[in-house]
Parts: structure tokens; sequence; C-alpha cells
């Protein structure tokens, strides 16, 4: 076995590599770039080791430097993770080349399955079903409308190197074909450098469900049953879920021995997933499912899987690339009840899943679930740490594991209901509401669901009047946590009674007044705009201060309200300096001046859009301008939004 692992990724996978090589007590190296320097992953590991720049393509996609990083510190063996350098042939090369083991399969492997039509042709060969399609190598647009009108319309025009949805085209007509190949062709290009398609049947209520599969250099491979991925929002996971919702056994056997073949076709050696296009048109027919691709590496889903089996995969992986056999026969692999995952994001579902970034001010998950459920947190960041655009927004993976499916899904709402997030627009309330929906809670759903609800799932929610008390209590200074001091649990004190404390709000355009009062017993009188509420510690709690503002939790949502102006108090701050900052993060929505321009106090200078809110960023001070942030940039708070010429004051006119 290892003594030293290098993990070349970075945020949640690379905490969760270390948690299990920590176990087995191998040691690990991070690796991590500028964004990263403080990242949870780098403190968790044994060493650490600087690779470049925050851009991707600086740091975290330059293999020569990061297998430089595995030899300086002595790792035997590299862990990709997934995404990044996983699925990259000529990485593994570099990485056999250096005399370093890839803890992941053979470049052939990779190779086999990297390009989708070149894959399904070699499946055609083993015998496992794929979608009627071409996956032929002639790309003109005659030959392609051809084969779609074989096929028969609708068909699917897709990206032949690619995934995620990109170069993707569901066509109609044979009219519209042309428009949309050129399109597809566009993306792919421009996505993955390759303008190759395929065209394939459009399968009207679409199922994606995949199985775990497992090799060995020993020519042993076996499976860990079925994941159900149909929760999908333009064709990215949202929701994932194990056993699949409706699989009898006659599909499960069908499903995992065209799983098994297929990564025996291709002498699969570790953890891999063989992703299948499933017709539920007619429920789950073993003559139904097809063949989609297969990822070669560990997927994000993977958690569902090691809680319905027990297994480790993590573990799995380090085993068989040290040159050890499956740890266990498949008989010997078990399904115990089913698992739950959802993606907490740091988006706003409200405007089309738009990515989020911002300082994870506040940042609580819930330790135990009231439901009969166990719970798993699986996260890469901490309270403090920045939600940066260079890399995917992702927070935390909520993970339950129940006796059934109903129970396991009570236990995500509870779960999510419990999350606590601010500083960033997260996606709870969404997952939440989807993991309530009907159909979905039935099992009926198919990759369309969140597409043909999207408007009832993701619409907004008001703060209402009691969201509002809570965070005025927190304004107050009422304590989150009772603490046994007298003194420190009274809002104010008054000798013959409990004295009243004032607070503003700021709720969007609205200000709000209210008043708080310690009552006995832990309890808070608060009276908001003339209405009253008598509120308790519980309450408190789900309320956290951070920055000028507060933020309560609200059935798997957040409301943010501000604490008087703190814009005013940014102008204050810097009324005698050469710079004005962001006082949250948010999206420069609108620029109304240049560098080198003269303004006066109180001008308008930029529209910053933040908490769901437009606010209007005023020049502090006269001042000409010497820089100015771009129209179209996210912005953390603290960022300079406009820096003005230090000798810039102005006389006033006569």
């Amino acid at each position: 076995m290892f003594t030293k692992i290098l993990i070349a990724n970075r945020g949640e996978i690379a905490c969760r590599v270390i948690e299990t090589a920590r176990r087995m007590g191998i040691a690990t190296v991070a690796v991590h770039s500028d964004a990263d320097r403080n990242a949870r992953h780098v403190a968790m590991a044994d060493d650490a080791v600087h690779i470049g720049a925050s851009p991707v393509g600086e740091s975290y996609l330059v293999g020569a430097r990061i297998i430089e990083a595995a030899k300086e510190t002595g790792a035997q063996a590299i862990h990709p993770g997934y995404g990044f350098l996983s699925e990259n042939p000529e990485f593994v090369d570099q990485v056999e080349r250096a005399g370093l083991v890839f803890i992941g399969p053979s470049a052939a492997s990779i190779r086999a399955m990297g390009l989708k039509d070149a894959a399904k042709r070699l499946m055609e060969k083993a015998g496992v079903p794929v979608v009627p399609g071409y996956h032929g190598e002639a790309q003109e647009l005659v030959v392609l409308s051809s084969k779609a009108q074989e096929i028969g319309f609708p068909v699917l025009i897709k990206a032949r190197a690619g995934g995620g949805g990109k170069g993707m085209r569901l066509v109609e007509d044979q009219a519209s074909f042309p428009e949309a190949l050129a399109a597809a062709k566009r993306e792919a290009k421009g996505s993955f450098g390759d303008d190759r398609v395929l065209v394939e049947k459009y399968v009207s209520k679409p199922r994606h469900i995949e199985v775990q599969v497992f090799g060995d250099n020993h020519g042993n491979v076996v499976h860990l049953f079925e994941r159900d991925c149909s929760a999908q929002r333009r064709h990215q996971k949202v929701i994932e879920e194990a056993p699949a919702p409706g699989m009898d056994q006659a599909m499960r056997v069908a499903m995992t021995s065209a799983a098994v073949k297929a990564a025996k076709a291709i002498r699969y050696s570790g953890a891999g997933t063989i992703e299948f296009i499933v017709d539920a048109s007619d429920g789950l027919r073993p003559d139904r499912f097809w063949f989609m691709e297969m990822n070669t590496r560990l997927q994000v889903e993977h958690p569902v899987t090691e809680m319905i089996t027990g297994v480790d995969l993590v573990e799995w992986q380090l085993r068989v690339a040290a040159g050890e056999a499956v740890p266990m026969r498949q008989e010997e692999i078990g399904i115990e009840g089913h698992a739950v995952e959802a993606r907490l994001y740091a988006e706003d579902a409200s405007r089309d899943f738009l990515p989020a970034i911002g300082t994870l001010h506040h940042l609580k998950f819930p330790e135990r679930l009231h439901a009969p459920a166990e719970l798993r947190i699986d996260t890469g960041v901490r309270a403090g740490d920045t939600i940066s655009p260079f890399y995917d927004p992702m927070i935390a993976k909520v993970v339950v594991h129940a006796k059934d499916r109903q129970t396991a899904l009570t236990g995500l709402v509870e779960a999510l209901d419990a999350t606590q997030v601010a500083g960033s627009i997260v996606n709870a309330r969404f997952l939440a509401a989807l993991a309530s929906d009907a159909d979905f809670a039935a099992g009926n759903l198919d990759t369309g669901l969140i597409g043909r609800k999207q408007t009832e799932l993701t619409r907004p929610d008001k703060a209402s009047p009691r969201a509002a008390a809570i965070a005025a209590l927190a304004a107050a200074g009422a304590p989150a946590k009772v603490s046994g001091d007298p003194w420190s649990e009274l809002v104010g004190y008054g000798h013959f009674g409990g004295l009243a404390k004032s607070v503003r709000l700021q709720a969007g355009e609205n200000t709000l007044c209210a008043s708080v009062t310690a009552r006995p017993e832990g309890r808070y009188e608060t009276d908001i705009d003339g209405e009253r509420f008598v509120l308790s510690e519980a309450d408190r709690a789900r309320a956290a201060l951070w920055k000028g503002h507060v933020t309560v939790f609200d059935e798997a949502g957040s409301h943010d309200f501000m604490l008087d102006d703190p814009f005013a108090r940014a102008e204050d701050a810097a009324g005698g300096g050469d710079a004005l900052r962001a006082p949250m993060p948010g999206l420069v929505k609108m620029v109304r001046a240049k560098s080198g321009e003269e303004v006066r106090k109180g001008q308008a200078l930029l529209v910053l859009e933040a908490m769901k809110m437009e606010h209007t960023i005023a020049a502090p001070h006269d001042g000409i301008v010497a820089e100015i942030v771009e129209e179209g940039a996210q912005v953390t708070d603290g960022t300079v939004l406009v820096r003005f010429e230090e000798t810039a004051a102005m006389t006033e006119p006569a």
C-alpha cells in the first residue's frame, strides 16, 4: 500500500479523499492555486504545494506542475478526483512515465470511452444495447440529415467529445435540422475543440440511470448497483439517489449485467460508471435501456452508492491502484435502504440558476436529523471561505440514508431546512421544493421534470413579517445561544421593567422600524411596524449577523436584511480616501462613469445587484475617477469598485 499520495484536485472531493487516506494511515499532499491558498483541503492535508495562479489553465490543469509536486514531496501515486485531469489519458501517460501510479483506469481505457461515437461502436460489438443512431465518421450535412430521417424524428444531435449538455440540440423535424446542426457544431467546437457530432433517437420520457462498476488489474469486475440521476436542469444533475425508483429485479439484472460487460470489454480497472438512457414511457423495462457513455472516474454522486452498500469507494480505488484485487465478490455486495444526495450550490435558482459568488460569512450544517435517517455532509468549504468565480460553486453534498425512499426524502428536506448559509445565494429552497414535489416523491420522474416545473420550483419566497421580526431580534443583540449570564441575555435593562431597544432594517426598498424587549424565560417581545411578535431563543437561532446584514433562515430558504445603510457607511469610510469598496458580494449591472471623468458627491457611479436587489453606488465626495470596475463583473465584499485620483478634490463652483 502507498505511504503518501498527492490529490490533483480541490474542494469537496479533495477533502473526501483525504479523509479515507487518513483513516488508512496514508499521508496526503494537497495542491492549490492562488485562490485556494487557505482552502479547507489545503488545511486538511499533511503537505501542500502551490501550483499556480487561480485560473484552472494555470494551475489544476497543468499536469507537469502537479507531477513535479508529487515528486518533490515523495508521493508515490496521484488521485485525480473528478473533473480537471481525471479523464485525460495524456496525463495518465505522463504520470506513469514519471514513475508514479495513477489512481484510476489505464490511459487505454480512458481513450476507449473518451469519444461518444467510438465508445458506442465498441459497446455494440460487445453486445451492450446502444441507442439507435448514427455514430459514424462522416460529418457532412447531407449525410447527417439523411441519417436523422432514417432514425426518425425527433432526434438528438450530440457533441461526440462533450458532456454537460454542451453541443446538444433536440431536433423535431427535417426542416430545422440544418440550423440545429450548425449551432451544435459551433458550441462543440467552442467547448471541446472538436465539432464532430453524432445523431441519436430522442427518447420521449428519458430517465438517466447509471451503474457503478469496479474492476482490478486481475480481470475482476463487479457492480455496486444503480443510481438514478434523472433530476437534472440543463443536463446537470441536481438530486441523485440509489437504488433507482421503480427498479425491479429483472431490469436490475439486465442493466448491471450490461454494465459489467461494458467494463470487461475495455479491461477496466478502478471506479467507473456506465450511464444508460432509459425509456420510462411504459415503466422500467429490460428492453428499453441503452448505453449512453462511461465516466472513467469516481462520480460526484458516489456517496449514495457508498451509503446503500457500506463500501468506501475511495478505499477500493487506493487498494486496486496498489495492485490488490477488488475487495469483495459480487455475491457479497448487497443493497440496504435508500440514499439521496442533493448538490448545494451557490446559485440563484429564481434567475435560471445563475452562479453566485461571495464570502460564506455564516455556514452551519445540521449534525443529526429527527427523521430516522443517517446524515452525511461532504464539503470543501468552511465559514469565512469565499465562493470565487474561478471554480464550480458547489458548497456541499447533502446526503441522507434511510430504510426507504420516502423516509430518506423527508430527512433530506429536514437537512436542507436546517442548513444555514449567509453571504451568498444558495439553491437550498429549490432542492427542498424538488424533494417535496408530488411527482418526484412518487418516483414519476424523467430528465425533463425540472424544466417543466422550473417556474413553480424556483419561485422566490417573500420574507414574512415574522422573519423580519426575527431579523430585528438578532440586530438588537439578542444572543444566538444561551450563555447562563443574565446580563448577556438582556437586550436592554430597566430597573422597573424590560427596556426596549430600537432597530432599523432595510428590506429591499423598504425601511422597517422595530423595538425589541427582553422578557423572562428566554422570551423576547418584538414590535415591527405596529405588529407584535413573541419570539424565543429557538427563533433567534434561525438568524445570523454578518457585516452590516442579518440573514434569517426559513424552510430551506433565507431572507437578507440590511442593518441601517451599509452603503452610507461605505461612503463615510471612503469620504477622505481614494477608493470606494463593495459592501457586499454582487453583480455590477451598470456603470455610469468612466476613467478620467470629474464627478460630484452623490453622483451615481454604478448599479450593484446584490441579494436580489439593485443598489445605486454614488460618489462619496467630489473627485476624478482614476479607475472603475467593468460592467458585468462579479465582485466580493471589499472589492474596490471605484478608485479616485489622490489629488482629485475639486473646488465648489462659484
